[in-house]
């Protein structure tokens, strides 16, 4: 019964991402009382290093920020719908003095099969992925990529507060639970391993904290790829 609901889920955030993603800024800012921009912000204090490459970056929002932050940003992402409202959000931000003038920075590709060079990156970052993020060829990839003793920064999920007992947070509360937004992501059902599992068998070591954030607190999963020896 459970595996049957993530594949509903599966379904529903696939229309979200592609066909219907129009509505996900307004469905994102929904379930999270408007703090869904703000939990996916609490990444940036994790990064290393100037070069970012942000995995699955949906409608901009994050590669904006990093833009304005100093950052030198690229975005990947394998919907041309979210590719189309990110490169709109980057025009908009140029358009009204946020950035300097460039083309937005945006790569349609698959996690799984990055078009970069090893070592090209000093981060990677991910907002609220789906279960792909924990695949092993996303795994090999980010090692790939990512230099040594880079970071690779996911905000994996959040859970909304209880603030005063308002009726809506606690409704929030049991909706994250009831959609297993509150529990670790599922295995995807190919290998048997989980997600610590994959991260232990790739050149990584990790770390989890838990950020208390505006209407509740995001769970960052900070891991570092090891030094190559000398």
């Amino acid at each position: 019964m459970r595996r049957l609901w993530y594949k509903f889920l599966t379904l529903f955030f696939r229309l979200l991402y592609n066909r219907c993603a129009w509505a996900y800024d307004s469905v994102s800012w929904l379930v999270s009382l408007g703090a869904w921009k703000a939990w996916g912000r609490t990444v940036t204090p994790y990064i290393r290093g100037q070069r970012v490459l942000e995995l699955a970056h949906g409608p901009g929002h994050l590669l904006v920020t990093m833009e304005r932050a100093g950052y030198d940003p690229v975005g990947v992402d394998i919907s041309p719908a979210m590719g189309h409202l990110a490169n709109r959000r980057w025009r908009h931000a140029v358009r009204t003095g946020q950035i300097e003038p460039s083309t937005a920075p945006l790569v349609q590709a698959l996690a799984q099969a990055l078009p970069f060079r090893s070592d090209s990156f000093d981060s990677l970052v991910s907002t609220f992925p789906t279960e792909f993020i924990f695949e092993s060829a996303t795994m090999q990839e980010a090692a790939r990529v990512i230099r040594p003793e880079g970071r690779f920064v996911i905000a994996l999920q959040a859970r909304p507060g209880k603030e005063n007992g308002c009726i809506l947070f606690r409704l929030l509360d049991w909706l994250y639970r009831v959609t297993g937004q509150a529990e670790p992501l599922p295995l995807d059902g190919k290998d048997g391993e989980d997600g610590e599992s994959r991260f232990r068998s790739a050149p990584f070591t990790f770390d989890i904290a838990w950020v208390e954030h505006t209407n509740g607190r995001v769970m960052i999963l900070v891991a570092e790829r090891e030094a190559q020896a000398s």
